[in-house]
């Protein structure tokens, strides 16, 4: 059964059970009221009859017979009052004219029950339902002797209640069946933007598409929030599948890049092996290639082997270093003093390989100045442009310098290399990135500031990047300082 349909059901019970309710105190409340004044107006014309009879006591103090004053016995009849007297001792009965006219005869109850039978009674004689009140009649010894009936036809009122009945009956049926009907046509259409929301969740099953939205112009109601959060939902489903989308695309990049990377050096390396594998098969003087010439062709070969060996063993570390990064593993933080950290490293990259003059400026301002880090990935990270810089100038300088600025302390590592275009830096970052002109050029696999910018990302930092081609690039990585530096 549908939620619609049960709605409906649980409506149409629920006023049911009302409109049951409501017809049953509406039919006793104007029973009550109507028999209630048939009977109060009965019972006054009794109690008044009993005050105006006559009756006729034998010597022995029997009752023989019973008169009612013919003024009051008009009246009665005028008001379509019956009246019947019973006498137990000679079994007379005494009925009224209008009585007589209906010829019809009440009841009479035994002597013995007599008491019982004072009040109202119910009955139907001749085709006529007749509400009577009976009232003993006592002589001296206060002995019960005769009965008087007073009793009038409620046809009339019983006719009211009948059509009464009808209409509730009909009408109860009639708002329940009209009640229904709308109650399952509103809730069917207040139960439509579900059916949009089962179609858009169908639509987004059989298929990729996540960039529909269940359309809604309704109140902001429950089912208008509904919509709402779904819409939501699918948003966030559709920005969580492009990132996963873009996560697979970059996953076969680097998949792709690393096996080209992978793929030279091991290259390089089978063909020096079967190299050597031919050369130390053959005799001295084989092939026309002396001992001094087999030797040093063996060196080189070896070299070769283990220069790419380092440059795999260094794609390997990169390759963990970016695995780490996209598992969202994270490293250990303290306080780290900026100035021994930097005056190490203008050190320490003093004796890196390189062609360019190394220039280092003032570390002393550094003095007092902390970060909250890991040390050993900042050295790191600056080492990664520190290296990248002396690789893109074959001449000129590269210089290491700090400046701050509010909160933040930036390192500022300046060459007058070859630079690079505009274009390029947005992509500079990207994994095995390398600018055209340099691949094939300079040493490298393009991870380099992929790692970069994942250590300054994890230190809460950022990086800008200035270049122009020909003329150097200048890297200015910013961090957070612990102790943000004195106003001046």
């Amino acid at each position: 059964m549908s939620i619609r349909l049960r709605l409906t059901a649980w409506y149409s019970g629920i006023l049911a059970v009302m409109l049951l309710a409501l017809s049953a105190a509406i039919y006793g409340f104007v029973y009550f009221n109507t028999y209630g004044d048939l009977k109060d107006r009965i019972q006054k014309q009794g109690e008044q009859l009993v005050a105006n009879l006559n009756p006729n006591w034998a010597y022995d103090g029997s009752l023989q017979s019973v008169s009612i004053n013919p003024f009051f016995g008009n009246k009665l009849e005028e008001a379509n009052i019956l009246v019947q007297t019973y006498i137990y001792n000679n079994e007379n009965l005494q009925k009224s004219e209008n009585l007589h006219y209906l010829d019809i005869q009440f009841d009479v109850p035994k002597l013995v029950d007599i008491e019982k039978a004072h009040g109202f009674k119910q009955t139907t004689l001749g085709g006529y339902h007749l509400m009577i009140y009976q009232i003993p009649i006592y002589d001296s010894n206060k002995s019960p002797v005769a009965l008087l009936q007073v009793a009038t036809p409620s046809n009339s009122e019983d006719k009211l209640m009948e059509r009464l009945k009808n209409i509730l009956v009909f009408g109860t049926f009639a708002t329940l069946i009209a009640a229904f009907t709308f109650g399952l046509f509103l809730a069917r259409k207040a139960m439509s933007p579900i059916g949009k929301v089962i179609e858009a969740a169908n639509g987004i099953q059989t298929g990729t598409d996540l960039s529909s939205r269940i359309e809604y112009d309704g109140p902001p109601d429950e089912i208008g929030r509904l919509i709402e959060t779904v819409n939501n939902m699918l948003g966030r489903m559709e920005g969580f599948y492009t990132e996963l989308e873009d996560s697979y695309a970059a996953q076969r990049r680097f998949v792709s890049d690393a096996s080209h990377e992978l793929r030279t050096p091991l290259t390089t390396i089978r063909g020096n092996i079967d190299l050597l594998q031919k050369v130390w098969e053959m005799e001295p003087g084989e092939g026309k290639m002396s001992e001094a010439e087999i030797r040093q062709l063996s060196m080189e070969s070896v070299k070769d082997i283990a220069d790419e060996s380092k440059r795999m063993s260094r794609l390997v570390a990169d390759m963990l270093s970016l695995a780490r990064a996209d598992t969202g593993r994270t490293f250990e933080i303290e306080p780290v003093a900026l100035e021994p950290m930097m005056t190490e490293i203008a050190r320490r990259a003093s004796f890196l390989p390189r062609q360019a003059e190394w220039v280092t400026g003032d570390m002393s301002v550094l003095n007092g100045k902390y970060v909250v880090g890991n040390k050993d990935y900042l050295q790191q990270m600056l080492f990664i442009f520190i290296d990248n810089a002396f690789k893109y100038t074959p001449s000129g300088e590269v210089s290491l310098d700090t400046i701050f600025y509010q909160n933040q302390v930036g390192i500022r590592i300046t060459d007058t290399g070859i630079g690079m275009d505009k274009d390029e830096v947005p992509y500079i970052f990207d994994r095995f990135y390398r600018a055209d002109e340099s691949r094939g050029i300079t040493e490298g696999i393009g991870l380099g500031l992929s790692i970069a910018k994942w250590i300054i990302d994890e230190h809460g930092g950022s990086v800008e990047v200035v270049t122009r081609q020909g003329e150097g690039t200048t890297f200015v990585i910013w961090l957070p300082l612990l102790f943000a530096p004195p106003l001046e």
